[in-house]
């Protein structure tokens, strides 16, 4: 009896220490691990961009008899947007969305189809953009851009000899892209083809593809885009407005004539919060593509300088989470990292640059900025995604699970 006594409190011993230590290794795993950094930026982008949709949209909203009408739905937006991203942020599985990269594309292309039926997608301003689910109106470019950054990191994981040694390598995901932006231009959205074609010739050489191929396709792109444009006579005339616009400010210089006298205005030190004239029904798309020169002619130069920062520091800090996963082995959330920071980043500099009359109009919002659903949402998924990464990466050395060994240029420049 004594025996079995003793036997019994020891297999309840061993099962209280196996409770323990599990329950010591959930409490571990619940405590998300956050760039502080990368976090801080987002957040004030997201949070500026309300504010500044807000005041841009006012005379818009009013005509619909609610001044905060498109206020108020920015707001569900980004509330959607910060719920959807903590979801992926606790639950994603980066080795589980590493394995589905021919899920992604097939996704990617899927919507991108389903944009040009007729009757399903919509309408606005002359390109057929939007998907239509209901009530709900998906911008398919959003969520097909970073279906594609996903799939190519995880192709460059799988064939990362294959890319960094044979041309064979560089062009299979060239195809693929090849392929989404002529679906892309069908709509037409010649602006987000350029981004995207732009992040995947940037994944290709971080991941280590050779620079004179890199070379050739540019050389390529260059041609094509020049052909792209003179077949459309609305890209010769965006192109003769940009080069021009006080030519002609009421006809085709007439959008980027109207940001250039809001920047203008806002001078050194803005007009005030709230207090645009241009937004009043003369610069066209001012919540939306146009809002960077309502922000510079209400906050002036040092509202230009902060947003420059908050960008700045969401692609460093993109950057660097990318090393260090790239560093940890854990090479497909590098690679995916990296594709997003330069989708934000390069979106950005086009946005501004078309704002501010350096580069021709492309129809591109200021990411985290500009009214819409689908870029917000996408926007905070993305953020969440690369948060995840810094998660995985700074994980205690007998947690992290590399799926490769450090990337051949890494080890290089460590030798």
């Amino acid at each position: 009896m004594i025996e079995q006594a003793r036997n019994l409190g020891q297999k309840l011993g061993e099962a209280v220490d196996a409770v323990k230590t599990r329950g010591q290794g959930m409490g571990a795993e619940s405590v998300l691990r956050l760039d502080g950094v990368l976090l801080f930026a987002a957040l004030g982008l997201l949070s500026l961009g309300l504010v500044m949709v807000s005041s841009a949209s006012i005379a818009l909203g009013d005509k619909l008899g609610f001044p905060f009408h498109y206020a108020l739905r920015q707001s569900i937006f980004a509330l959607a947007g910060l719920v959807i991203a903590a979801v992926v942020l606790w639950r994603a599985d980066l080795q589980w969305i590493e394995r589905q990269r021919y899920l992604w594309l097939l996704f990617a292309l899927l919507i991108l189809l389903l944009v040009l039926l007729p009757g399903v997608g919509h309408v606005v301003n002359g390109a057929r953009r939007w998907v239509g689910f209901g009530p709900i109106n998906v911008q398919a470019s959003e969520p097909a851009r970073l279906f594609l950054i996903m799939y190519l990191a995880s192709y460059l994981v799988v064939r990362r000899d294959v890319v960094m040694h044979s041309i064979r390598g560089f062009l299979m995901p060239m195809l693929a892209l090849g392929l989404a932006s002529l679906l892309l231009l069908a709509e037409p959205d010649l602006g987000a083809t350029v981004v995207l074609m732009a992040t995947g010739m940037t994944m290709l050489f971080l991941a280590g593809g050779r620079l004179r191929w890199m070379v050739l396709f540019i050389l390529l792109g260059i041609a094509a885009l020049y052909f792209l444009i003179i077949l459309e006579p609305y890209r010769v005339r965006r192109l003769i407005g940009f080069s021009d616009p006080w030519a002609d400010p009421l006809n085709t210089g007439f959008q980027l004539s109207m940001a250039l006298i809001a920047i203008g205005r806002g001078g050194w030190d803005g007009v005030g919060l709230g207090e645009s004239v241009q937004k009043l029904f003369y610069l066209p798309e001012a919540h939306t593509d146009f809002l960077f020169s309502v922000l510079s002619e209400e906050l002036g130069l040092p509202g230009i300088l902060g947003l420059i920062v908050l960008y700045g520091l969401f692609l460093w800090r993109g950057f660097s989470i990318a090393r260090l996963a790239e560093r940890r082995g854990m090479l497909f959330g590098a690679y995916m990292t990296y594709g997003i920071s330069t989708w934000v980043g390069l979106q950005a500099f086009i946005n501004m640059g078309v704002n501010m009359g350096l580069l021709p109009t492309k129809g591109l919002t200021l990411p985290f900025m500009s009214y819409g659903g689908s870029s917000l949402i996408i926007m905070c998924v993305a953020t969440a995604l690369m948060l995840r990464v810094y998660h995985d990466a700074t994980a205690p050395e007998d947690e992290v699970k590399p799926t490769h060994a450090p990337s051949l240029r890494l080890a290089e420049e460590g030798a």
